[in-house]
């Protein structure tokens, strides 16, 4: 006898379950109209000699070693930054290019996500040309990522056309840990950007 079943409904995501506020939390947003204190140092670990949020730090081990194994050969250019380097990566920007420009594409000090040790910056060697250029998303590694970091709990956090709800210009090379659990339910809901996810005010500067 065939016994009729019903599908059991999908439970709701929690999207309280980390504070999108406390620069400690996984989930936390760090945007240019939500900053965090300039004295904010992460629990660090280290990745290849790159500093890391120590919650970040064995996924993202596991995303190199497993695109090591692909011959991506994906190398760190940037993670953890204090406060104070980031003041001077921003007025590196803004002597070059002016003010501007550089908002569109490096954040003031106590705007990045760099602070929290949650985002990474990944590079090609061996594909240089497209290095921290829109192009990369084009490359085999910046496909991979976009198709495979959610696997890992990271998000490709500034994608093409989210500029005007993340404030940056795309960046296929910034990836933000978020955990595995909200990098799924992102895909799985094809949001963006964790302002719309978390209905967080996003933008430019105040």
């Amino acid at each position: 006898m065939r016994v009729e079943t019903s599908a059991q409904p999908r439970p709701a995501f929690d999207r309280t379950r980390h504070s999108t506020s406390d620069p400690r939390s996984i989930w936390v947003v760090v945007n240019k109209k939500h900053p965090i204190d300039a004295g904010y140092r992460p629990q660090i670990d280290l990745v290849r000699g790159y500093q890391v949020a120590a919650p970040a730090a064995a996924a993202l081990t596991r995303l190199l070693d497993d695109s090591d194994v692909l011959g991506l050969g994906f190398k760190i250019a940037s993670a953890y930054r204090s406060y104070g380097y980031q003041a001077d990566v921003y007025s590196g920007v803004v002597e070059s290019s002016g003010r501007p420009a550089a908002d569109r594409v490096s954040a003031r000090p106590g705007h990045s996500e760099h602070q929290t040790g949650l985002a990474v910056d990944l590079v090609a060697p061996d594909d240089p040309a497209c290095d921290f250029d829109a192009c990369f998303a084009g490359t085999p590694g910046g496909r991979w990522l976009a198709r495979e970091a959610w696997r890992y709990g990271f998000v490709v956090r500034y994608r093409p056309g989210s500029a005007t709800v993340t404030g940056y210009s795309p960046e296929p090379w910034h990836l933000r840990y978020v955990g595995r659990a909200l990098a799924t339910e992102l895909r799985r809901t094809r949001t963006d950007t964790l302002e719309v996810f978390f209905d967080i005010t996003g933008g430019d500067y105040p």
